[in-house]
């Protein structure tokens, strides 16, 4: 049986995105770690930590670059601390985080270094890190007691990111096709719900959509600009872009990346494709997908939307889920 979750970057309306989700019946919440889109993701999770009751939360994913593993196993404990079995913590080599930084994606290695060196401090244990030893040095009751037992996911997709996850994750939160030999892989998933005759193409529709699509062009762009041309109206894209100043198009690229189409590119973008690129459809056609998810390996979903009418998106694919 499939499990539901809904991803809700951090901003001003999470938490009350995250109440709702948890009085609809959503399993969790997932915040991706962007801080040049949005408010920090620690201090949102502990909102939403202290503003709700049952729902599970966690971030997905969390850049390794942006902190030091004690800074990171603290903030961890400290949910822990807060809302006692309801974090899960997915990590990610970072592509709007650190593209939009002008910087590559971090190494497979570094990032197992990093989870490995988090979960030896939350296990209680020395760690080596940058040549110095450390460890959790808190007194009674300031922390939880050690070990600290909390789910860690790795983010990906690639046979070498999918065989470092079996490694050293308690699971895979995938970017596309679910993988078979988890037991727990979440797939992370945007779109949106289209009512009974409702044409991708209507206004409301296309909006929602927009800067979902938008994050094929984003993405190719910051690994072969000439790629983007393959894509529908990509070489209008690439052109706009392209007037921007060289040194900045990293940042006109990712202002609003997956939330809207405020960088001045992305109003190009061809929606024609959304159902093969995004989890968008009737209901019906999405129960249908689901179930063939779930038959591929998935035993989660991690519903996403963009930031048009978050509240309509969680409500229709709530229905989605409980009529499966």
């Amino acid at each position: 049986m499939l499990t539901y979750d809904f991803r809700l970057p951090p901003g001003p309306r999470t938490v009350e995105y995250a109440r709702l989700a948890e009085e609809l019946g959503f399993r969790a919440v997932w915040c991706p770690e962007v801080p040049a889109l949005g408010h920090d993701i620690w201090v949102t999770l502990a909102r939403i930590a202290e503003k709700t009751k049952r729902i599970k939360f966690g971030p997905s994913v969390l850049i390794p670059s942006y902190r030091h593993p004690m800074a990171q196993a603290s903030a961890i404990a400290t949910l822990e601390q807060i809302a006692p079995g309801r974090l899960m913590v997915g990590f990610g080599t970072g592509f709007t985080g650190r593209a939009g930084m002008g910087q590559k994606p971090l190494k497979l290695a570094d990032m197992g270094t990093h989870i490995a060196q988090v979960k030896a401090l939350l296990r209680g244990d020395v760690a080596d890190i940058d040549g110095g030893l450390a460890q959790f040095l808190a007194s009674d009751g300031w922390l939880p007691d050690r070990p600290i037992d909390v789910p860690v996911y790795l983010a990906g997709q690639g046979p070498k990111t999918r065989a470092l996850a079996k490694e050293i994750a308690d699971g895979l939160i995938s970017l596309g096709a679910p993988a078979e030999g988890f037991e727990t892989c979440l797939v992370s998933t945007n779109g949106t719900v289209l009512d009974d005759g409702e044409d991708i193409t209507s206004p409301r529709a296309s909006t929602a959509v927009k800067p979902l699509i938008a994050i094929a062009y984003h993405r190719r762009y910051t690994t072969d600009p000439e790629s983007v041309k393959a894509l529908p109206n990509g070489e209008a894209w690439l052109a706009s872009v392209e007037g921007v100043d060289e040194n900045l198009r990293h940042l006109s690229v990712h202002r609003g990346h997956n939330l809207d189409i405020s960088n001045g590119h992305d109003a190009l973008v061809d929606v024609s494709a959304a159902k093969q690129m995004t989890l968008t459809g009737t209901r019906e056609e999405l129960r249908e997908r689901l179930f063939q998810l779930e038959a591929s390996g998935a035993t989660g979903i991690i519903f996403g939307t963009s930031g048009y009418d978050v509240e309509r998106e969680l409500r229709a694919y709530a229905e989605v889920a409980a009529s499966r």
